[in-house]
């Protein structure tokens, strides 16, 4: 029996027809893969299942009745949860005033209510001991790691008594060693009966652990099958409605001389780093979470304050004091958190693309609106940005394309060293292969390129030369010819 089945759903925004007839059902302990590209419809249809939007169309019946969810706390009360990839926990409680914050156990003592703290913490460590992990109630949420927070997320929708569990991108920042403890969790909510709707764009993970998959494309329900009925290439094509040929460019290769040299470079986080990036190079850094990677990108730019070391750009000195120097000597960012970090979410598309770089607007004192617009339009056309208008709010445009307004920030900005941290992390694979397409153009124009990526395939296919850190240190560089997944993991286990 079906425990949760959508049929005919429809969902329009001004100008964009989100959701059209879409169909998806699962049964009790299945895990449902939904796939699909930036765009898709994947993020509507869960705020649909969940309550957070409604429907303009169609039906939602669970467990045999048809219902209407008016809001994601009756979702909950149904039974239907999510584990959002955005973590929704207040860092400074504990494990165990986070799993019942806004729902505390009560009792009654001399006839008044109070708080049950006992019971909320029994409750607390027999949702821990149903996942088989073991960590500490009474520890505070900021002194967990990524995984250990998403544990503690699965836990609090257990606590709903959830009976239908949405895993939006889980894995995005997990180790492998991480991931295996999430599958093993996912298989044990499977043998007790949960359904599980689990979204990724890594497709290896999909092959891994869910029972069926389906696809949406622009909308619309395309395929829904077991997934030992297909393979990664048949997926991409459900996908992007097309074949989509090689996931990784091919081209000649011909870096030049050193543009930029790091010389024993030294900050609260990284000791002693030294390489150098040519022009016309993909220069990768590999490692784990935690590696110091990230770390490294905020050095060269001028973000983290350097206690040693020296950084020449083009035989001069550049160690410099803030981002805005960086800038200035034609470096860029491409940060890792583009919401947070890389883009103004309040703004508009072309705002944003100006962002860098405003005098390549200004028209005297003041900013030309013809300039303006005519530069949004220009990398909107260059960078296939899919926007109904250059005056649409960055927000509400998909993961992929909100990267690529990134990117075109700094082609504005006639960058000539760009640093990329995880430049396609929660982006569909049609939208990665445009971003590695657009990769080498810069390289042929003579850009320089530092790719920051925990997807060894994706620097093994793109990169010149990678870098491996390991708790802050380089502990070596390996040519594209000698680089293999199994010398990059060796290297950054230390």
């Amino acid at each position: 029996m079906k425990i949760l089945e959508v049929k005919d759903i429809r969902k329009e925004f001004p100008g964009v027809l989100a959701l059209d007839a879409v169909d998806l059902s699962i049964e009790p302990g299945e895990v449902r893969a939904l796939v699909g590209e930036n765009g898709a419809g994947k993020s509507t249809l869960i705020k649909i299942l969940t309550g957070v939007y409604q429907p303009d169309n169609g039906t939602i019946t669970y467990k045999g009745e048809k219902r209407t969810i008016a809001n994601p706390l009756e979702g909950q009360k149904l039974g239907i949860s999510v584990v959002h990839q955005e973590l929704n926990l207040i860092e400074h409680l504990t494990i165990y005033e986070n799993l019942f914050l806004g729902r505390p156990l009560m009792k009654k003592v001399a006839g008044a209510n109070l708080i049950d703290w006992k019971r909320i913490k029994k409750e607390s460590t027999a949702l821990l001991d149903r996942l088989n992990v073991r960590l500490d109630i009474n520890a505070k949420i900021h002194d967990l790691s990524v995984a250990q927070k998403q544990l503690v997320e699965i836990a609090k929708a257990l606590s709903f008594n959830c009976e239908v569990m949405v895993m939006d991108e889980p894995s995005a920042t997990l180790t492998d060693k991480e991931l295996e403890v999430l599958f093993t969790v996912i298989k044990d909510l499977k043998a007790a009966g949960v359904a599980i709707i689990y979204i990724s764009h890594r497709l290896e993970e999909i092959f891994n652990i869910a029972d069926s998959v389906t696809v949406l494309r622009d909308g619309k329900h395309i395929v829904t099958l077991p997934i030992h009925e297909t393979n990664r290439t048949k997926l991409i094509e459900y996908m992007v409605g097309r074949e989509l040929g090689a996931e990784y460019p091919n081209w000649k290769r011909n870096p030049e001389e050193p543009v930029l040299e790091v010389d024993h470079l030294e900050s609260a986080k990284i000791k002693d780093v030294s390489f150098s990036v040519r022009k016309g190079e993909i220069f990768g850094i590999a490692g784990l979470v935690g590696a110091g990677r990230t770390e490294l990108a905020r050095a060269i730019m001028g973000i983290d304050k350097l206690k040693s070391g020296t950084i020449t750009y083009r035989g001069k000195p550049s160690n410099f004091k803030d981002v805005s120097q960086a800038v200035k000597k034609g470096f860029g960012l491409v940060p890792e958190e583009r919401k947070s970090q890389g883009l103004v979410l309040q703004m508009t598309v072309r705002e944003n693309i100006s962002l860098a770089n405003i005098k390549t607007v200004e028209k005297g004192m003041f900013i030309s609106k013809k300039l303006d617009r005519d530069t949004s339009k220009k990398y909107i056309k260059l960078l296939r940005v899919e926007t109904p208008h250059h005056d649409q709010l960055i927000k509400n445009l998909s993961g992929g394309n909100q990267q690529k307004v990134v990117l075109a920030k700094w082609l504005n900005a006639d960058a000539s060293i760009l640093i990329f941290d995880e430049p396609t992390r929660g982006i569909d694979v049609g939208a990665k292969v445009e971003i590695y397409n657009l990769l080498v153009e810069l390289i042929k124009a003579g850009k320089s390129i530092i790719m920051i990526s925990s997807e060894m395939p994706e620097l093994l296919g793109m990169c010149d030369r990678i870098a491996v850190m390991h708790e802050g240190k380089l502990m070596g560089i390996l040519s594209k010819e000698e680089a293999t997944q199994e010398k990059i993991l060796h290297l950054a286990a230390g």
